[in-house]
């Protein structure tokens, strides 16, 4: 299960309506970093048929079946440390290790 964090759910919502269009985030992992894994976030405009869907907040995180594995837990946050760093957060329960720089993680 992926949860969202009501901040979070509302930074995507008002991200989807500049956009315009799509019916939720898509969250999934691609190889990469120095450490192994990273997260890959984009716009959802129609799931496919392998996708899980997650709701919460009345906003939809759609997660592709390969990805699930790593992202099993997670709970996203949308976090304002100061005026210039704001952004999404994954709280993540199956991480082991991730690099210095925070891009790249491995489970």
């Amino acid at each position: 299960m992926i949860t969202i964090t009501e901040k979070a759910a509302n930074h995507i919502r008002k991200q989807l309506e500049k956009r315009g269009s799509g019916v939720g985030m898509r969250l999934g992992v691609k190889k990469s970093g120095c450490t192994g894994l990273m997260y890959v976030v984009d716009y959802v405009d129609a799931p496919a048929s392998n996708d899980m869907i997650y709701e919460n907040h009345g906003v939809k995180v759609v997660v592709d079946k390969d990805s699930l594995d790593y992202l099993k837990g997670t709970e996203i946050d949308y976090v304002r440390t100061n005026a210039l760093n704001q952004g999404l957060e994954f709280r993540n329960p199956n991480v082991k290790d991730s690099c210095g720089c925070g891009e790249s993680f491995n489970v």
